[in-house]
C-alpha cells in the first residue's frame, strides 16, 4: 500500500474516530439534559394538577374529569391518582411512541422519563398522590434532530478538512515525487538535480540526493577532462591541434572502407616549401607561428564540413580530408590565401613557400593508391613558380551521380520498397551475440546494384528525405525481429531526429509492435547527437518508455562532451573505428580507450568497438574494458 494511501486512511480513520467520540459524547450529554428537563416538567405539572385537585370537591366524577383533562392534552404517557394506601384510584395511560425517530436510535439512546409526584389534600388530610409521566417522543425528536445537525456539520467539516488535507498531501507529494523521479532517473543512468523543497525533512533528503549527483558529475567531469588530455596527446599534434599522422591515417582508411562512409570525396594536401629554412632564418618561434596559423586554417575548414578531418602528417606536410566534396577549389584557395598572408606578414620569405595538391577518391580505393596520386600532384606543383595548386589525375572513373535525379531515384526506391537490411554480427567480449548490426541498402534501379548507405544518404540528407528512409529502416528491423532474429541494431540520421513529427511517427510505429521493442537497438552518430543535443535528448525521452535500446555510434572525437550524457539515459556507445585500428600497437590510444570504457561503465553504458580489422585488435579489447565489438575480425556464426 502506498504511503499516500496510508496517509489518506489515517486521515479518514482519525476523522471517523473524532466524529464517533464527539457524537457519542454529545448524544449522552443531550440525553441526560433532556431526561432532567422531563423530570422537572413532570414534577412541576404534577404539583400544578395536585394543587388544582386539592381545591375542588373530591367526588369521583370531578376528580376523574380533572385527570382526563390533563391526560387528553397528549403530552403524557401516564397520569395516575393513588390513594394513601397505594391503591390506584384513577389511571390514564397511552402506549410509548417515539414519533419519526428510527427505532435503532431509540434502542441506542433510550430516554427515561422520570415520573413526577405531588400530594392531593382534602383539608388537612391526604386524599391521594398524583403520579405524572410525560411522553418522551418530543425528547427523542430533539435528540434525533441534534444528531442530524451534528452529522451534517461533521460532513461539511470533514469535506473541508479533506480538501485542505488533499492540498497538504499534494504539497508533500510533489517533492517526494521529485525525489522518486530523481532516483528512477539515476537507475536509468540519468543524473539530474531537483529543486529543494521547504519542508525540512524532505529538504534534507533532496539535498543529499543532489549532493550525490553533483559529486558524480564532478567525478565524471574530472575524469573526462583527464581522458580528453590523454586523447589529445595520443591523437593530436601538440603544436597545431590537428590530428597526428597515425590517427589521420586511421580516419582516411575508414573513409575509404567503412560501409557507411560517404561514397566519394577529396583529399587535399599542403606542403611548406622550406620549413627548415624558416627555422634557420627566423627562428623556431616564427616557424611555430607559421605552423599554428596553417593549423588554424585547416581546423576551420574541417569544422565547416561534416566528417571532415585535418592533420599534420609530418613537419611540413598537412592534409585535409573532405568526404562528399567533389570540387575543393574553395578550400584550396583559402589555404593558398593563408600562405600569401604569411608572406605578407613577413613570416615566410621567398617564392617557393608552399604547394597544394588535391585528389578525388571513391569508396573502396586503397590508401596507398590515393596518396601516391596526390604525392605526384605535389611534385608537379613544386615544379611551378610561386603558390601553386595541382589536381591529381584520377585512376578510376567516378560514377556520374551528380547529375542524376536523386529525388526521383529515392522516391522510386521507397515506393517500390527496393530497400533491404544486411547483417553484421556484434559480439560480446565472451563471444556471445549482442545484436545484429543492420545497415541499409538501396537498389537504384530494378535489377540494379545495391548501394551502401554512404552512397545515397548524403543526397537524401540534402533533399530532406532521411525521415522516410529511417522509418522504413525501423519497419524492416521490426520485421526481422518478428521473423525470429534475437536483436537488431539500426542507425538513424541526425537530420531525422530534429523533426518532431518524425519522432511522433517513429513512436507510433514502434508502439504498435511494442512486444518487439526490447530487441530493437537504435543509434545516432556522434555528430548528429551532439550538434542537436536537445532534440536528441527529446528523442531518447520519447522512446525510452517503449523499452528500446538507445546508443551513439562513431563515438570518440567529441569525447569531452561525455559529461552531457549522464542525464539522457543511453544504453550503449560504439567507439569510432579510427580509435580501434592498430590499437594493439598504440599505447596512447589504449590508455584513452581504457579510461573511456571505465567512465562509460560508471554511468551504466555498454561499450562496443567498431571496425575491428584484425585478430590482434580483437584480442586486446577485453583488456581495455570493451563489452563487445563489430567489424571484419568478428566471426560470423
Amino acid at each position: 500500500m502506498s504511503l499516500f494511501r496510508q496517509l489518506w486512511l489515517a486521515v479518514i480513520a482519525s476523522t471517523l474516530i473524532a466524529f464517533a467520540g464527539s457524537f457519542v459524547a454529545s448524544m449522552l450529554t443531550a440525553r441526560h439534559y433532556l431526561e432532567q428537563q422531563l423530570a422537572i416538567k413532570n414534577n412541576d405539572n404534577a404539583a400544578s394538577l395536585a394543587l388544582s385537585m386539592s381545591q375542588l370537591d373530591k367526588d369521583p366524577v370531578t376528580v376523574e374529569l380533572q385527570v382526563a383533562a390533563v391526560f387528553d392534552s397528549g403530552q403524557y404517557a401516564a397520569v395516575r391518582l393513588i390513594d394513601p394506601n397505594g391503591k390506584t384510584m384513577i389511571e390514564k395511560t397511552s402506549p410509548p411512541d417515539a414519533g419519526n425517530v428510527p427505532a435503532w436510535f431509540v434502542r441506542i439512546f433510550p430516554i427515561a422519563s422520570q415520573p413526577g409526584h405531588a400530594q392531593v389534600n382534602a383539608g388537612w388530610n391526604q386524599f391521594g398522590t398524583i403520579e405524572l409521566v410525560s411522553h418522551s417522543q418530543f425528547a427523542y425528536k430533539e435528540l434525533w434532530d441534534g444528531a442530524l445537525k451534528l452529522l451534517g456539520w461533521f460532513a461539511v467539516g470533514g469535506g473541508i478538512m479533506g480538501l485542505l488535507g488533499m492540498q497538504v498531501l499534494r504539497r508533500i507529494r510533489r517533492p517526494l515525487d521529485a525525489v522518486v523521479g530523481q532516483a528512477q532517473a539515476i537507475s536509468e543512468r540519468r543524473f539530474i538535480s531537483i529543486p529543494e523543497p521547504k519542508t525540512p525533512e524532505l529538504k534534507s533528503l533532496a539535498s543529499a540526493m543532489n549532493a550525490m549527483v553533483d559529486r558524480l558529475k564532478a567525478m565524471f567531469a574530472e575524469e573526462a577532462a583527464r581522458l580528453e588530455q590523454v586523447r589529445r596527446e595520443a591523437t593530436l599534434d601538440s603544436l597545431t591541434g590537428l590530428a597526428n599522422r597515425d590517427f589521420f591515417m586511421n580516419e582516411l582508411a575508414a573513409a575509404l572502407s567503412d560501409d557507411d562512409a560517404t561514397a566519394s570525396g577529396t583529399l587535399l594536401m599542403l606542403r611548406l616549401g622550406d620549413l627548415t629554412g624558416i627555422n634557420r632564418r627566423a627562428g623556431r618561434e616564427t616557424a611555430d607561428e607559421v605552423l599554428r596559423r596553417i593549423g588554424a586554417t585547416l581546423n576551420a575548414l574541417a569544422a565547416d564540413k561534416p566528417n571532415a578531418a585535418a592533420a599534420r602528417l609530418n613537419g611540413a606536410d598537412f592534409a585535409l580530408l573532405l568526404p562528399g566534396v567533389r570540387d575543393p577549389a574553395l578550400q584550396a584557395e583559402k589555404l593558398l590565401h593563408t600562405l600569401s598572408d604569411l608572406t605578407a606578414a613577413g613570416l615566410i620569405e621567398g617564392e617557393r613557400i608552399g604547394y597544394v595538391a588535391s585528389g578525388a577518391y571513391l569508396h573502396g580505393q586503397t590508401v596507398g593508391s590515393l596518396l601516391s596520386r596526390i604525392d605526384a600532384a605535389l611534385a608537379s606543383a613544386e615544379t611551378q613558380s610561386g603558390l601553386a595548386w595541382c589536381r591529381a589525375e584520377s585512376n578510376s572513373e567516378q560514377q556520374a551521380t551528380s547529375n542524376a535525379d536523386w529525388k526521383k531515384l529515392l522516391d522510386g526506391a521507397i515506393e517500390t520498397q527496393r530497400l533491404r537490411l544486411i547483417e553484421f554480427p556484434v559480439a560480446g567480449s565472451g563471444g556471445q551475440l549482442l545484436h545484429l548490426e543492420c545497415p541499409l541498402r538501396l537498389q537504384a534501379t530494378e535489377d540494379g546494384e545495391w548501394l551502401a548507405a554512404g552512397a545515397f544518404m548524403p543526397m537524401a540528407s540534402r533533399l530532406s528525405m532521411t525521415t522516410e528512409l529511417d522509418l522504413t529502416v525501423v519497419r524492416l528491423a521490426l520485421d526481422r525481429i518478428a521473423a525470429g532474429l534475437p536483436a537488431v541494431a539500426v542507425n538513424l540520421s541526425g537530420e531525422s531526429i530534429l523533426d518532431a513529427s518524425f519522432r511522433a511517427r517513429l513512436y507510433a510505429q514502434i508502439a504498435a509492435r511494442r512486444d518487439l521493442a526490447p530487441r530493437l537497438w537504435m543509434e545516432v552518430s556522434e555528430i548528429g547527437a551532439f550538434q542537436h543535443f536537445e532534440e536528441f535528448h527529446a528523442f531518447c525521452d520519447a522512446l525510452r518508455p517503449l523499452g528500446c535500446r538507445l546508443g551513439i555510434e562513431h563515438f570518440g572525437r567529441q569525447f569531452s562532451e561525455i559529461g552531457r550524457l549522464h542525464r539522457i539515459g543511453l544504453d550503449y556507445l560504439k567507439v569510432d573505428g579510427s580509435f580501434i585500428r592498430a590499437i594493439d600497437s598504440q599505447p596512447g590510444n589504449q590508455a584513452f580507450l581504457k579510461g573511456l570504457c571505465s567512465i562509460a561503465h560508471n554511468i551504466g553504458l555498454t561499450v562496443i568497438a567498431e571496425s575491428v580489422q584484425t585478430a590482434e585488435e580483437l584480442a586486446i579489447l577485453p583488456e581495455l574494458g570493451f563489452d563487445g565489438a563489430t567489424g571484419p575480425a568478428v566471426p560470423r556464426n
